[in-house]
C-alpha cells in the first residue's frame, strides 16, 4: 500500500456514480469535482457539508486532496455518491477507520431508486381522480 500515490473508491446513490481519489495533501487540502472546486460544482452548502462529512468525522480534512469524477443522477444524488466514495477511499487508506465510519452510516449504500411510472396512472402510484358521474 505504501507504493500507491492515491487511494481510489467508487460511491453510488440513485443513478449517480462517483469515482473518488484521495491524494496526500501538501500545505492546502482541496476537493475538486469534475475539474471544478467543490463550491462551484455543488452550490448548495448542505451538499458541500454532506460530502465532507467522512473527512470531518475522522479528522482528516487537511490530510488529503480529493479528486472526484461523477456522472448520472442529480446534484444531491451525486453529492451523496461522493460522500460514500470518500468514506470507502478512507478505508482503503486506513482500515482502522472502518468502525467509526460504519457507526456513522457512511458505508451503507442508500438503495432507494425512483419507482417507474405505471400505465393508466399519473405517477408511479397516483391514480386519476375518481368521478362517480
Amino acid at each position: 500500500m505504501s507504493d500507491m500515490h492515491y487511494y481510489e473508491a467508487v460511491g453510488r446513490r440513485k443513478s449517480a456514480t462517483a469515482r473518488v481519489r484521495l491524494y496526500p495533501a501538501g500545505e492546502t487540502a482541496e476537493i475538486i469535482v469534475n475539474g471544478k472546486p467543490v463550491a462551484d460544482y455543488f452550490p448548495r452548502l448542505s451538499d458541500q457539508m454532506r460530502l465532507a462529512e467522512p473527512l470531518k468525522l475522522v479528522e482528516m480534512e487537511d490530510k488529503f486532496n480529493v479528486s472526484v469524477l461523477t456522472k448520472g443522477g442529480g446534484i444531491t444524488g451525486q453529492a451523496d455518491a461522493v460522500r460514500m466514495g470518500i468514506a470507502r477511499a478512507l478505508i482503503v487508506a486506513d482500515e482502522s477507520l472502518r468502525p467509526s465510519l460504519k457507526k456513522a452510516g457512511l458505508l451503507t449504500r442508500d438503495a432507494r431508486e425512483k419507482e417507474r411510472k405505471k400505465p393508466g396512472l399519473k405517477r408511479a402510484r397516483k391514480a386519476p381522480q375518481y368521478t362517480k358521474r
